[in-house]
């Protein structure tokens, strides 16, 4: 699928790309081929590609001397490019104790929301999420595809600090915190696992265009994975799917 782009100068040194405002996944498709096929053109003086939900930041070594040199050649190869997607991804299945001990705004989204708690876990845990990209804090993955009957303002006071691996609300969005830090988001239970590893090749596992399921355990079987994914010895279970 082609989309109208708009291309915007973005301060002395970049081009921002726009897609439709809104969180889907053929958006997504679109923004890595284009992605992909910048990177494959091998631009040298291109020295970063980051994406978000609707946008591409491309980011020049130096001053862009002609915005519209470049934006007419960025479009005249979007306008060349296939759209047949043959994407190979993951499905990670991601282990979360949704226990009181962890899901401390349970409760209140219960409450706004006319759900019991087992319903709120159970059409949390029931969806496939898409990672559409990742930031905020290292190993944040932005996470599309929840329930609708789960969306949750933002709390107007964020806390201070939000545990390592909670698994939390905002808005339309889900996500789990890799590591503490402040937040707004609804905390709904935790994962034992660790969503960032700078020792590693890739320090994230997961990467934009797989998948996510996140799957319910006890509070026992929270603690032996915990035992595990400190060791260094815990496999996370995942399958490979094309297209």
């Amino acid at each position: 699928m082609a989309f109208n782009l708009v291309y915007k100068r973005f301060g002395a040194c970049s081009i921002l790309v726009e897609w439709p405002a809104v969180i889907e996944e053929e958006i997504l498709k679109d923004i890595m081929i284009f992605k992909t096929a910048i990177e494959k053109n091998n631009i040298k003086t291109i020295v970063e590609l980051k994406h978000a939900y609707n946008s591409l930041l491309i980011s020049y070594s130096s001053f862009l001397e002609s915005f519209k040199n470049e934006s007419d050649r960025l479009k005249n190869l979007y306008k060349s490019l296939n759209f047949k997607n043959d994407t190979v991804s993951v499905l990670w299945r991601i282990p979360v104790c949704y226990d009181a001990v962890f899901g401390i705004d349970l409760e209140t989204i219960s409450v706004e929301k006319k759900l019991s708690k087992d319903m709120i876990i159970k059409r949390h845990s029931e969806s496939i999420y898409t990672v559409y990209f990742i930031g905020f804090l290292p190993g944040f993955l932005y996470l599309g595809g929840l329930d609708e009957s789960l969306y949750m303002a933002r709390k107007t006071t964020p806390r201070l600090q939000i545990e390592k691996g909670a698994v939390a609300i905002g808005g339309n969005q889900t996500g789990v915190y890799p590591m503490s830090s402040p937040g707004g988001w609804h905390v709904i239970g935790n994962s034992p696992i660790a969503f960032f590893n700078p020792k590693l090749k890739s320090p994230c596992f997961a990467k934009a265009e797989d998948r996510i399921v996140f799957e319910p355990i006890s509070l026992k079987e929270y603690h032996n994975i915990k035992v595990l994914v400190e060791a260094g010895v815990f496999q996370l279970k995942s399958e490979v799917f094309h297209g």
